[in-house]
């Protein structure tokens, strides 16, 4: 076959490249039509085709999943609802006994976590934004005994305050929640946007990851309990914004994932008195895109992550696979990313991140949480005015 002449070949190849694009748009657009009208999805992975499906939608800005001992759902919706959903996917009505929210900006009901005994007291504990003041507002954690014949929390308490609580700013509010191994409850802080100097200092709660007992109380071996000057509840600090959080399957440590500025997002191995560095170490930039303070990347006494993002993919919600159902994903660490609408599985050989897939391109949905659910399958919430639960299995596992 005769050669096309150079001028020609361009042609073509500017020919095929826009057919290719526009293969790739309508593909794209396809399946944004059939997430819309619920039908299952189909994505390739290095562990086999995969099937998405749509378990639940009608929610408002969900933020939060955790599952009961009988595999229904309770969920938290970040304009001030609680919710339970059925295992078919049957939303309940809103549970009564919560506490005012402040849903303004990042702002709103956030996580919510069974506590360790909850198969026979009922406990449940959320975090949330809490208005102080006028204006003000910070993260605040609740727990409650759940009573499900009547859909309502009982006995509520506010076991934590972050302060100070800010009035000029509705961002950064972090409040993952996480129970450890020996039944203390680890909380994630954000550093409230214009407070980040002060997550590199101990006098306060911004930008911070604290360590309670269930009842409130500070647990004596935590890294600052005898430190002048310094608050009890600090476990690490000089973060951003953590929004996902996780304990290590094998270890029993602490993981997060918290976004950077524009670029930067981390992943962070959370030992007990460590700081990691916010802003005075980054991968990241200013939104501007000027240099966070000096520019810095490492320095002594901070903390490298185990994994980073430039560009940023928002990272939100993060789990631990465990089951057996999907044996080439065991092990993985999944991170749920916000601004690209996907899903990335990080694999791990001991604590380092040695590979990264990146699942569910083209699905251009906000995913907010990440869940292991009882079936071995994971579970991920949209964040959308009409957010859904969408459950992610091999199409033949």
């Amino acid at each position: 076959m005769r050669l096309a002449r150079p001028g020609r070949r361009a042609a073509l190849l500017a020919v095929l490249l826009t057919a290719l694009s526009l293969i790739a748009y309508r593909q794209g657009d396809l399946r944004a039509t059939a997430a819309a009208a619920g039908m299952p999805l189909e994505f390739p992975s290095q562990a086999g085709t995969l099937v998405l499906s749509e378990l639940a939608r009608g929610l408002e800005q969900p933020w939060s999943l955790a599952f009961l001992p009988d595999g229904a759902m309770l969920v938290s919706e970040r304009p001030g609802r609680l919710r339970l959903v059925s295992r078919e996917g049957r939303i309940g009505v809103p549970i009564s006994g919560l506490p005012a929210v402040h849903a303004r900006g990042q702002g709103g009901l956030l996580d919510a976590a069974l506590t360790p005994d909850h198969g026979t007291t009922g406990g449940v504990c959320f975090s949330y934004a809490e208005p102080r003041g006028e204006d003000g507002s910070a993260t605040a954690v609740a727990c409650a005994r759940l009573d499900r014949a009547s859909a309502s929390l009982r006995e509520m308490r506010v076991i934590y305050r972050q302060e100070p609580a800010l009035t000029d700013s509705d961002n950064h509010y972090g409040s993952r929640l996480v129970f450890a191994r020996d039944g203390t409850l680890f909380v994630t802080l954000g550093e409230r946007y214009s407070g980040r100097a002060q997550a590199q200092t101990l006098d306060n709660g911004l930008g911070k990851v604290v360590r309670l007992r269930v009842d409130g109380g500070i647990p004596a071996d935590n890294p600052f309990v005898r430190s002048a000057g310094a608050r009890p509840e600090i476990w690490s600090y000089g973060h951003r914004n953590p929004q996902g959080a996780a304990i290590h399957p094998q270890t029993g440590e602490l993981w997060i994932s918290e976004h950077g500025p524009k670029g930067g997002d981390e992943l962070n191995r959370v030992r007990p008195g460590r700081n990691y560095g916010w802003p005075v170490i980054t991968y990241g930039r200013e939104y501007s895109g000027l240099k966070v303070g000096e520019g810095l990347t490492e320095k002594a006494g901070m903390e490298q992550p185990q994994h980073y993002w430039v560009p940023s993919i928002a990272t939100s919600g993060l789990a631990f696979y465990t089951a057996d159902r999907i044996p080439a994903w065991k092990g993985s660490a999944f991170v749920a990313s916000l601004k690209f609408g996907q899903l990335a599985r990080l694999s791990l050989e001991g604590d380092k991140v040695v590979a990264e897939e990146r699942l569910l391109e083209g699905l251009n949905r906000r995913l907010r949480d990440v869940r292991q659910g009882p079936d071995g399958a994971l579970y991920l919430l949209t964040d959308e005015t009409d957010g859904a639960i969408l459950r992610l299995d091999l199409l033949k596992p």
